[in-house]
């Protein structure tokens, strides 16, 4: 195998704005294993958040370049065994090289992946469609561009919370799902999910920070909606620390390291009684489409990121209505359109 990166500014159709961030532009670093003919992509994006950055996983994947290359790659799961002691540090860098691994590997299969993994995408959940926090003026415009049967709707600013989704709640029937990236108290919660419940909110995501376990099991108990757990369940551990606190988990492949944990988080999630949804960053097709192979196995998807983008620099799996379109290629249905 040969190792490649290509280091893209995805370019924001809209500034996007969370509790904690705003950004108009998205580095994001997609990664080439090429076999002959064949060529496998996964994609990572740099995030202050979480301390990652393009040229941080580009070292920590160049330094196992030797140890990349020479592997016979018969097995992904084997694969990821074997380079994520390297990359513990970086399970960003970890995950694009596990998708990237996944893609090339069911190309020499001539299958795509979902085909491989005995999934049938007939079963798979709609993707919701995310409006980033702003006036809200500016979040009805940016829904009434995209008709779309799911809304996620980033919240965090307290006292505009509920006229955000009252405001929304005029312009569409769509199911709302609702985001407060740990901006919340736990009293706050347990108070707006009532209100929220009667504006036909689905479920709240993360609305307590990360660590507050004391306030979590409250809202778990008190709560008039569901709470999914986000950034509390990072990583396969967190699976079974969020049972009895969550009444379901949120994972995110570029932070517990690819499609191969995932995988097994979904497995665990599912034995301990919980709801799973897989969710993305703001990325390309190329991470979309490895992400979106998942989707049978999911009760919720919020795989928007290349809708978000006006520079996608790759092919792969579409939306329609909410609906996956499953490309025609082999593999995770990525095709790169960058020549370098």
């Amino acid at each position: 195998m040969q190792l490649f990166f290509h280091r893209v500014d995805l370019r924001l159709n809209h500034t996007f704005t969370i509790a904690h961030d705003s950004r108009d532009v998205q580095p994001t670093l997609i990664v080439e294993l090429r076999d002959g003919e064949y060529r496998g992509f996964g994609e990572a994006t740099a995030t202050r958040y979480y301390g990652i950055t393009i040229d941080g996983m580009v070292a920590a994947l160049d330094a196992i370049r030797s140890q990349i290359e020479t592997h016979s790659l018969t097995d992904p799961e084997h694969f990821w065994a074997i380079t994520q002691p390297h990359l513990a540090q970086n399970p960003f860098a970890l995950c694009a090289l596990d998708q990237a691994a996944w893609d090339l590997w069911a190309k020499k299969q001539q299958q795509p992946l979902y085909t491989l993994w005995n999934l049938d995408p007939a079963n798979s959940p709609l993707t919701d469609y995310t409006i980033g926090l702003d006036t809200p003026e500016r979040m009805v415009e940016k829904m009434q561009e995209r008709p779309w049967p799911l809304y996620k709707i980033k919240l965090g600013r307290p006292e505009m919370d509920l006229t955000l989704v009252r405001a929304l709640r005029q312009h569409t029937d769509a199911v709302f799902r609702v985001d407060a990236n740990c901006g919340w108290s736990a009293a706050e919660a347990i108070a707006k999910s009532r209100q929220l419940k009667a504006f036909g909110v689905e479920f709240i995501e993360q609305p307590l920070p990360a660590d507050d376990w004391d306030g979590a099991k409250q809202v778990y108990e008190q709560s008039a909606l569901p709470v999914i757990a986000d950034e509390s369940c990072i990583v396969e551990s967190d699976v079974d620390r969020c049972a009895g606190y969550f009444h379901g988990v949120n994972i995110k492949l570029t932070k517990c390291g690819g499609l191969t944990p995932a995988r097994r988080m979904i497995s665990r999630a599912r034995e301990l009684g919980l709801r799973v949804m897989v969710g993305c960053m703001t990325e390309s097709s190329v991470g979309i489409s490895a992400i979106a192979q998942l989707l049978p196995l999911l009760d919720y998807a919020d795989l928007d990121g290349a809708m978000l983008i006006a520079n996608d620099p790759a092919t792969g799996v579409t939306f329609d209505y909410g609906r996956a379109v499953y490309a025609r290629e082999n593999g995770t249905g990525v095709n790169l359109l960058m020549n370098e």
